[in-house]
């Protein structure tokens, strides 16, 4: 697991926090805050897949 997915998997458990206590308090800009935590992890995590793939390319060309 590299940067991009820990920042990933940081994001999405953060948004999903705010998302939760938004709903349970009805503050809707804390749960739009929350969605949008989650679509930020959700890009580091395929930055991350991308990087990977990337890595794995580079390694089989060595060959």
């Amino acid at each position: 697991m590299d940067r991009e997915h820990i920042k990933g998997a940081t994001e999405k458990a953060k948004g999903a926090v705010k998302e939760t206590v938004g709903k349970l308090t009805g503050d809707e800009k804390l749960r739009a805050e929350g969605k949008l935590d989650k679509a930020k992890g959700a890009a580091h995590k395929v930055a991350g897949d991308v990087k990977d793939m990337a890595h794995r390319g580079s390694k089989r060309q060595d060959k």
